[in-house]
């Protein structure tokens, strides 16, 4: 099992930078695939970004291609989302997810996911 905690969030200006971290408690921390979703009031939860155990595989939403970073550090059993040149349709709040059960294809969407944090707040101001 794995429980996630995110940290990072806040209030920035546009163009500004955040740096997002989820730390991860559980022994298949470094065999998950890690996502990063973000979610506003009345949408679906959004994917943003996913990284593979060792880091060889990511994959980001058109929306953030090029402006967001997914990294992790198996040995802090963390992952973060460095997020920069944020635009007012960033705000969101943000989650961190697992999947300890690959599928074979790259997880993409809410649902691929067992484990989930409680998000943390991103707002930007234009």
């Amino acid at each position: 099992q794995v429980q996630l905690v995110e940290s990072g969030g806040g209030l920035v200006q546009a163009g500004g930078s955040l740096r997002l971290s989820c730390a991860a408690s559980g022994r298949t921390f470094s065999r998950s695939f890690m996502g990063w979703f973000r979610q506003t009031p009345g949408k679906e939860r959004e994917f943003v970004a996913v990284i593979s155990w060792n880091g060889g595989t990511r994959f980001y939403a058109d929306s953030v291609k090029g402006r967001f970073a997914i990294s992790r550090d198996n040995a802090k059993n963390t992952v973060y989302l460095q997020m920069n040149s944020l635009k007012p349709e960033d705000t969101a709040v943000y989650y961190c997810a697992a999947d300890e059960k690959y599928s074979g294809s790259i997880p993409l969407y809410s649902y691929d996911y067992e484990y989930w944090g409680q998000g943390t707040q991103v707002t930007v101001s234009s």
